[in-house]
């Protein structure tokens, strides 16, 4: 008889408890996750009815590639343009959230008696909640057209990156077993400083790779390249001392700002689903039944805090940063639990030995009781609001709404802010640039020439002129480039800045004649690197003309590559049909936009603009040759076909505002730019505008007055209405129609 490995029989038993698992829990409508442990922990050990695996230990291989794939396809999801592209909001919830679960785990298992290594794995396992169940109770409960659920997602993009900052910190916590702040320290740089390495490089060499190879591609060609990048940076971070989940995360966020993206996600998520489901399932086989009876007590304490901690957190961050009770209440209600990454670090803490046998059952037991209840929480959220607002004095109420509106004001941006920012981006971004060819051409091409080329001296000076030529263009960007010209330009026009643009001017070639230095320091003696340097600074004044236009090229493909994925999908949706010079295009809906909530027959945009609207995008819908009732919602992506007039009138139309009250939870009430005619029953009729009383009886302001068919923009206070005038006012539409009655029609424009 054939033997059969053992790996095959383990694997054949792991698939088919999850398949099984998955079309039960489908039938239940439960999220497949809580399957997959449940297939596992009955062919686990610790479960004898059914066959039990064999080899763990083999599983625990096949574990680990289904966490790099599935933070390879969650990378492919985040996209570093898309963290961003998160409000500020959404960044201060997800911070002030981290912060609150990891003080909170770590006390409460201090309170129970753990070790301090237990206590701070706790607060890292409980401080970030699951994208895959979050997403899928949206979508269920369909509610991801609410203004709520993009704060959500904005938390959830700002939590994947904090969980690969944790688990780098828990790594390095635990190999010191000490709080040192410089090792702390020291590991955030390190990780900042690969992070933004390996995304340059990535962006300006992967796009272009597939760009260049893309007619030899099928779909098989694609997904083995794919995968062989995402497994090439899992090497890389490796020898770099980062975990290989993190090299996964690190190549999916580049091939998400690449053309190819979607294609890719589409190709690999088949992979992704197998592996892990194997992932998913070895978590339910570490499961020991007896000891989840045993912290049976722990278990119910720590699925309290974590409940009622993070939405008390994330309800406190959204009231901070001004996004309103309602809001920061749905929000706070929606990411009550913890998920795939929680998972991930407890078995970080078992794979270095550093945390007890019992942590990892209690938090798959936490995780498994607060996904149950994460569709019952988001549907609590709405009566809690109105408990609350019951509840809530008057008083405290009209200050949140105040506080609210506050925040929702538009700054402005200084010339110096605008060239200080750009310094700053410029000096870390090629210092970041600069020191990794350098640390690059140290490590492994010095020894290469010296052992294969030439050696001695010769070898370090052919080493040098090498790397000196990678670096030219960055030197002179840092020294040289002023990506804000027409700010500095301002600027200089006064005198009494110049001295300042003049010492930042001598900063900057400090700057870049300390990273030759750097460069030299690594292959010659002070004297000589002295004197070199002398000579590759003459060389660049000599050849600054060719230097400027090699980085204008480096710097332009770069740009172009992180575009391409935006310019990719705008070219495919811009088709002119000639000879009547029209076009399809497509437009984004702000959740703020005048048209949100209205229907297409109430909006009157083809009798307006002379467009027509094609497709309606929401979310994973496409609504193709909506009918004239179709409401327009937040987020959505209309597809409409007209001339370059009929657009530009439309877009200027969208792109109006309503001006924010207090997310429409308060008093406040909505405010629309309104036309008047006077008539000759008028009220207003041969009255001036400060006769009128129309600030004080509409609480509305006079923007502009139609006379005779001239129009005056902000006319003076003594300007006298006369019949057939047209009055603009930005005011309250009800307060408004009570002056003149029906003689108010409401205008929507800019």
């Amino acid at each position: 008889m054939t033997h059969l490995p053992h790996l095959v029989t383990d694997l054949g038993l792991i698939l088919g408890a999850a398949g099984l698992m998955t079309l039960i829990f489908k039938k239940l409508k439960q999220p497949l996750v809580l399957g997959y442990i449940i297939a596992g922990l009955l062919v686990g050990p610790h479960f004898s009815l059914f066959p039990t695996i064999i080899e763990i230990e083999n599983i625990n291989i096949w574990a680990e590639i289904g966490v790099i794939f599935l933070l390879f396809s969650l990378g492919l999801e985040f996209s570093f343009k898309k963290l961003v592209k998160v409000g500020g909001a959404s960044s201060v919830m997800a911070l002030i959230e981290v912060v609150v679960m990891l003080l909170l785990g770590y006390l409460t298992g201090k309170i129970l008696g753990w070790s301090t290594m237990d206590s701070i794995f706790l607060g890292g396992i409980l401080s970030i909640s699951s994208t895959t169940i979050i997403i899928r109770a949206f979508d269920e409960l369909g509610v991801k057209t609410q203004r709520f659920a993009g704060l959500v997602f904005g938390v959830l993009i700002v939590e994947d990156l904090v969980a690969i900052l944790l688990m780098v910190l828990l790594s390095t916590l635990a190999v010191s077993q000490q709080f040192a702040g410089s090792e702390m320290l020291e590991a955030v740089l390190k990780l900042a400083f690969f992070l933004l390495l390996w995304f340059l490089g990535g962006i300006f060499l992967i796009p272009t790779f597939l760009r260049k190879a893309s007619k030899l591609m099928n779909d098989e060609t694609l997904l083995i390249v794919s995968l062989a990048l995402c497994l090439l940076m899992v090497i890389l971070a490796a020898q770099a001392g980062f975990s290989p989940a993190l090299g996964a995360f690190i190549m999916g966020s580049i091939l998400a700002e690449t053309t190819k993206a979607e294609k890719i996600e589409h190709l690999i998520s088949s992979v992704k689903d197998l592996f892990g489901a194997i992932f998913f399932v070895s978590v339910g086989i570490l499961i020991n039944p007896a000891m989840i009876v045993t912290y049976a007590g722990p278990i119910a304490l720590i699925t309290v805090v974590t409940l009622l901690g993070k939405a008390l957190s994330i309800t406190g961050g959204g009231l901070i940063s001004g996004q309103g009770l309602k809001t920061s209440i749905q929000s706070g209600m929606s990411v009550s639990q913890i998920g795939e990454f929680s998972f991930i670090i407890a078995t970080l803490g078992l794979t270095l030995k550093v945390t007890s046998d019992f942590l990892y059952p209690v938090a798959v037991a936490v995780s498994a009781i607060t996904t149950f209840t994460t569709p019952y929480m988001i549907k609590l959220a709405e009566p809690l609001y109105r408990s609350v607002e019951r509840v809530l004095p008057e008083k405290w109420q009209k200050s949140l709404n105040e506080y609210s509106s506050g925040t929702q004001t538009i700054g402005t941006t200084s010339d110096w802010k605008l060239v200080l920012k750009s310094y700053v981006i410029n000096l870390v971004v090629y210092s970041v640039v600069i020191i990794g060819i350098v640390l690059l051409a140290a490590r492994y091409l010095n020894p290469f020439i010296t052992e294969n080329v030439v050696n001695g001296n010769l070898g370090d000076i052919a080493t040098t002129a090498v790397t000196l030529i990678f670096m030219a263009p960055f030197l002179w960007a840092l020294a040289v480039h002023h990506p804000q010209k027409e700010a500095q330009g301002r600027i200089w026009a006064n005198r009494n800045y110049r001295s300042l643009i003049i010492v930042l001017g001598f900063v900057r070639i400090a700057v870049a004649i300390l990273f030759i230095g750097f460069l030299l320091n690594q292959f010659f003696s002070a004297q000589l690197a002295f004197l070199v340097g002398l000579v590759i600074m003459a060389l660049m004044i000599v050849f600054s003309k060719r230097i400027q236009r090699f980085y204008i090229r480096i710097e332009n493909r770069f740009v172009r590559n992180l575009n391409a994925r935006e310019l990719n999908e705008a070219a495919k949706m811009h088709h002119t049909l000639t000879p009547w010079d029209a076009h399809l295009s497509s437009f984004d809906i702000l959740p703020d936009s005048v048209i949100v909530g209205k229907s297409l027959f109430d909006l009157q945009i083809r009798e307006k603009y002379g467009i027509n609207v094609a497709v309606i995008e929401r979310g994973d819908r496409t609504i193709m040759a909506p009918t004239r009732n179709e409401l327009v919602f937040p987020n959505d992506k209309l597809y409409v076909f007209g001339s370059d007039e009929q657009m530009e009138g439309f877009r200027q139309f969208i792109q109006t505002t309503i001006p924010a009250a207090a997310n429409g939870e308060g008093e406040k009430e909505e405010v629309r730019l309104q036309k008047l005619q006077i008539k000759s029953t008028s009220a207003l009729l041969h009255k001036s505008i400060r006769q009128s009383g129309v600030r004080e009886k509409t609480k509305g302001l006079i923007v502009g007055v139609e006379k005779n068919g001239n129009r005056i923009l902000n006319p003076d206070s003594e300007l006298v209405f006369e019949e057939g005038d047209i009055v603009w006012i930005v005011g309250v539409p009800r307060r408004i129609k009570q002056l003149e009655g029906n003689t108010v029609e409401e205008v929507l424009q800019s």
